[in-house]
């Protein structure tokens, strides 16, 4: 395949722009006000998140629904659909489907995961979407996952089979807490060994960046197992690898989102089942220009290098820079997140035409 040399600014306007629902407003708003702003923002998907289908199957219903309340919850999404299809936003991916891959065969974990996967299909039905999102296993809390790499491709083989039976498609994620796959690197080894035409990549620059180049557990907020110079070189390498190895139509979509360096490194232990990378995943992600530090320009430099002129999602978990909260319009932050994707574009473009 020949890759993309020039990134020109007329290519970047073509790309589709989406917002993930988890990734906006406060709990006060409704996923309508905030599907709302969305659309008048000028995207046009949104990645659906389950705890937001179960939350409108709450306020729908009126009455308490639960994580595996799987009637209510395609009634709900069904309902979801036809917000979205009213203020035309498509609902391109599901997500988050995590803690799947890797469970022993037989346990009963593995059956829950398994029985997961046809519930989720059934949503995926329900609110019309044909991606669902998979992040790469964190065992943190979980010593039965395997990290076998082996064991990883055959579940996700024979997710995939259940999936293609329906022409659905998954979009595998590193996430930098991973104890299997942390980068982009690992997660398409793993792709391409799964081999199914319908799994490819969900690249994200938060979790491309906060792997191989950011550390919240330090001062710097970098990894310091090397020095600067050779982080440097090592990302430079990482990025300018990415960009001539993966075929631009294995990528599904790209995330969009930066990190705050936290004031206090983060402490090198769990915390809420989370390790330290998976907390400041949780609170510390603004979007971009709004005080992150990472270099996310890089890793959609090299992700359209790729050829790669598809999905652009932001998705934000914006605590403020301590990670205590924030408040804000969810209007004008559905604006500031538009206008900040597009000056991303600007800024990693080649051309200005």
């Amino acid at each position: 395949m020949v890759k993309s040399s020039q990134i020109t600014l007329s290519s970047l306007r073509k790309i589709p722009l989406s917002y993930a629902s988890c990734s906006i407003g406060k709990v006060t708003d409704s996923l309508t006000q905030r599907l709302e702003a969305i659309t008048n923002a000028g995207f046009t998907g949104i990645e659906l998140s389950f705890p937001d289908i179960k939350q409108y199957a709450e306020q729908l219903l009126d009455k308490k629904v639960g994580p595996d309340d799987y009637e209510d919850l395609c009634r709900a999404a069904q309902e979801i659909g036809k917000l979205c299809q009213q203020l035309n936003l498509e609902i391109m991916m599901l997500q988050p489907f995590a803690n799947f891959e890797g469970w022993p065969k037989g346990s009963p974990e593995r059956e829950e995961a398994f029985s997961r996967a046809k519930h989720w299909i059934d949503l995926m039905k329900s609110c019309g979407t044909d991606l669902l999102q998979v992040g790469s296993t964190d065992s943190s809390a979980e010593e039965k996952i395997t990290t076998d790499r082996n064991e990883i491709v055959k579940d996700l083989q024979e997710l995939a089979d259940v999936l293609a039976k329906e022409n659905f498609r998954i979009a595998y994620e590193n996430w930098c807490w991973s104890t299997h796959a942390p980068t982009w690197k690992a997660v398409w080894e793993i792709v391409q060994q799964v081999d199914r035409p319908n799994v490819g990549l969900c690249l994200d620059t938060f979790q491309t960046a906060g792997s191989e180049w950011a550390d919240p557990t330090t001062t710097s907020g970098l990894i310091e197992e090397v020095s600067k110079p050779e982080l440097e070189k090592r990302w430079k390498n990482s990025m300018e690898e990415l960009a001539s190895t993966i075929p631009a139509e294995k990528i599904y979509l790209l995330q969009i989102s930066d990190a705050y360096k936290p004031k206090t490194p983060i402490e090198r232990k769990i915390k809420n089942d989370l390790l330290p990378r998976g907390q400041w995943s949780h609170d510390f992600r603004p979007m971009p220009y709004d005080g992150g530090y990472l270099p996310i320009e890089d890793v959609t430099k090299a992700v359209l290098r790729t050829g790669f002129r598809g999905w652009f999602s932001m998705e934000i978990f914006d605590s403020g820079p301590d990670g205590t909260g924030k408040e804000y319009n969810v209007g004008k932050f559905a604006q500031s997140a538009m206008e900040n994707m597009q000056r991303i574009f600007k800024n990693v473009a080649d051309t200005s035409s």
